[in-house]
């Protein structure tokens, strides 16, 4: 009687090879078999018997374990498990380190040899720095859509917040970025600035005037030298002076220097009041037209990054030997605007197109004497 009892209370149902018990949710098998799939449905299974799962719960968790495939398994979970675990991970510091240097040293050699001329304090800073301006910079030139480049900007602003959250993204930029944020406190409202101008710029018009390629270089080159001041722990109401018009020079001059770049994707980005002043037409530096109307555009656009220039170092008494390191670009502006002078202001002659050789002698010559 007390056999059938338990026969009756413990009723199962054979399903092909396999017996599932009703009440209790275990497989037993005939054989050996993987037994810990069930382990859910067991679980399952007690917890509604005791009310804690509806009945109607039970049978579709019970339905969505039989339909899985069979090869899921517990090391598979385990394998899951740790994908998503290393791509939460930090990117390893010496990884991260050595992308930014290559990436600086490919797109921007010029800022690499001012970085190599900086304090060992400040020197992978700044790299960062300037690691987080050439991936916004590259940006407009690299996107089919302004779409895309919009989608990008919005990353870098979100990673940014980030930054300042200290749980920065799992990029090799944003990790150097936020090392450099944490140990030099840098104000968050530059870097800001640099992603929403190079936003900005994504609709890819010409600047109107002058006035407008000089706001532009205030907010991206001036910005980037204020971080750079940070590093350096400079705060200096003449140095911040001093790098304003440094950064307004320098983004005239790189202006300048992608003519030829631009020109053969028939972009021209010169400021329009200038180029009507001396007639010329968007055509003529497509064509690279070296007419006297075209150099004449290229000699105004070039004295006022001279203006800029000179203005700068009228503060080079006031401003802390300290900040001298961050200046070192007027070498590459004065380098470039004395080349192109040389030219009779011919921007496609073929020996602006090639690297100065003695660019980093000047350089070091300039560092050594702690002047701009």
């Amino acid at each position: 009687m007390h056999f059938l009892k338990i026969k009756n209370t413990r009723k199962t149902q054979r399903c092909g090879r396999k017996l599932l018990s009703l009440e209790t949710g275990i497989l037993i098998s005939e054989g050996p078999r993987r037994q810990h799939k069930l382990k859910g449905n067991m679980a399952a299974s007690l917890c509604a018997k005791h009310g804690l799962l509806s009945s109607t719960t039970f049978r579709i968790y019970s339905l969505r374990r039989k339909i899985a495939p069979k090869g899921v398994c517990i090391q598979r979970a385990a394998e899951i498990q740790s994908v998503r675990a290393s791509t939460n991970a930090t990117v390893v510091p010496q990884h991260s380190e050595k992308y930014c240097l290559d990436l600086v040293r490919s797109r921007d050699y010029d800022g690499f040899m001012s970085c190599l001329l900086l304090p060992v304090e400040a020197r992978r800073s700044s790299l960062a720095l300037r690691a987080f301006n050439v991936e916004l910079a590259q940006v407009k030139d690299s996107v089919s859509q302004k779409t895309i480049g919009l989608m990008r900007m919005e990353f870098w602003k979100t990673a940014i917040e980030e930054i300042y959250r200290d749980d920065p993204p799992n990029q090799p930029v944003s990790t150097e970025l936020w090392r450099a944020v944490r140990t030099h406190s840098l104000t968050k409202k530059w870097l800001l600035r640099i992603v929403s101008e190079r936003e900005t710029d994504l609709n890819d018009r010409a600047y109107r005037n002058i006035q407008e390629l000089e706001t532009y270089s205030e907010n991206t080159q001036s910005s980037l030298l204020y971080l750079l001041l940070e590093c350096l722990g400079v705060k200096n109401v003449h140095a911040d002076h001093a790098a304003s018009h440094i950064g307004k020079a320098q983004g005239i001059v790189m202006c300048l220097r992608a003519i030829p770049f631009h020109s053969s994707r028939r972009k021209v980005y010169l400021p329009m009041d200038i180029c009507m002043l001396h007639g010329t037409s968007q055509e003529d530096f497509i064509r690279g037209s070296r007419e006297q109307n075209v150099r004449d555009v290229i000699y105004d656009i070039a004295s006022q990054a001279h203006v800029h220039l000179e203005h700068a170092r009228s503060f080079n008494h006031s401003v802390a030997a300290a900040a001298m390191p961050a200046f070192l670009q007027t070498v590459i502006i004065e380098d470039y605007l004395q080349r192109v002078r040389k030219t009779d202001f011919d921007v496609f002659h073929k020996s602006l197109q090639n690297k100065n050789p003695l660019l980093p002698l000047r350089l070091y010559l300039r560092s050594w004497k702690k002047t701009y």
